[in-house]
């Protein structure tokens, strides 16, 4: 019986080599990763970790998931029945997409970032990880897209708005409360 679970696992490893290989052509033809080539030969898209692939490349059609919607109440029902608010959320799609795009990274890195938030992290670490996935995924240009304002990474008893310098050795301890407030942008928005 123990002999056929190590041959099992041999069976995996074996299996593995070839992805891990193909990953490392990759990497030597030039692409920062598997996924970015996979992309560019019609491939399925991986998202790597920390998150590196722009959302982009998920949503070939550019369109970006719309969330959920929920319906008006009330006096307000006329914003769905109304002609004119239609169009003009029709009018609108290019930067409604935008958001929405924005969105999708804004999910990406924080699902992440939950997964590397333990006490133990430097909180300069923590806050340089997510900015520079936001900064990848959105594939930053300057003011046209990219993070929306400096991480907020307040402990304790700081309520808001504090972000730690380079050089800054504060470590998250299992105790403390942390908030993070972040954000991304596309054109402003």
């Amino acid at each position: 019986e123990g002999e056929a679970k190590k041959k099992k696992k041999k069976k995996k490893k074996s299996k593995k080599k070839p992805a891990a290989a193909a990953a490392a052509a990759a990497d030597a033809n030039g692409s920062s990763n598997g996924s970015h080539a996979a992309a560019a030969a019609g491939g399925p898209v991986k998202q790597t970790e920390p998150p590196s692939v722009p959302v982009r490349l998920f949503f070939p059609n550019g369109q970006f998931p719309e969330g959920e919607w929920q319906s008006y109440k009330d006096d307000n029902l006329w914003r769905e029945s109304s002609a004119e608010k239609r169009e003009l959320q029709r009018l609108q799609a290019d930067m409604i997409n935008d958001v929405r795009q924005a969105a999708e990274v804004h999910r990406q890195v924080r699902s992440y970032i939950r997964t590397i938030a333990k006490p133990g992290i430097l909180l300069t670490q923590l806050c340089e990880t997510l900015e520079d996935s936001v900064r990848n995924l959105i594939e930053a240009r300057g003011l046209d897209a990219g993070i929306a304002f400096p991480t907020g990474c307040s402990l304790n008893w700081v309520a808001a708005h504090w972000t730690p310098n380079a050089g800054d050795k504060t470590v998250l301890q299992y105790d403390d409360v942390m908030k993070l407030d972040s954000g991304t942008q596309i054109d402003g928005r």
